[in-house]
């Protein structure tokens, strides 16, 4: 039950910087936009971190936590 939720934050943190950044959630303006805020950083927890990649890793973290998968399985 736990890591299943350390999946739902990773999930929701990934698609609340996309809305942030983004202005949406939908796949078409995302992919659209996605070539011109490449290259711009992102300010999380005082560190900046590549946009693209920040997002890529918290939605990589809520796949592994919905799916049980690598280290968040029992």
């Amino acid at each position: 039950m736990v890591l299943n939720r350390v999946g739902d934050f990773g999930l929701v943190i990934g698609i609340l910087i996309i809305f942030v950044e983004y202005k949406a959630v939908d796949y078409a303006t995302v992919f659209a936009i996605t070539p011109i805020l490449s290259g711009k950083l992102f300010n999380f927890l005082s560190f900046n971190f590549d946009l693209i990649s920040i997002i890529c890793f918290f939605l990589f973290i809520g796949a592994v936590g919905k799916s049980a998968q690598l280290g968040l399985h029992t």
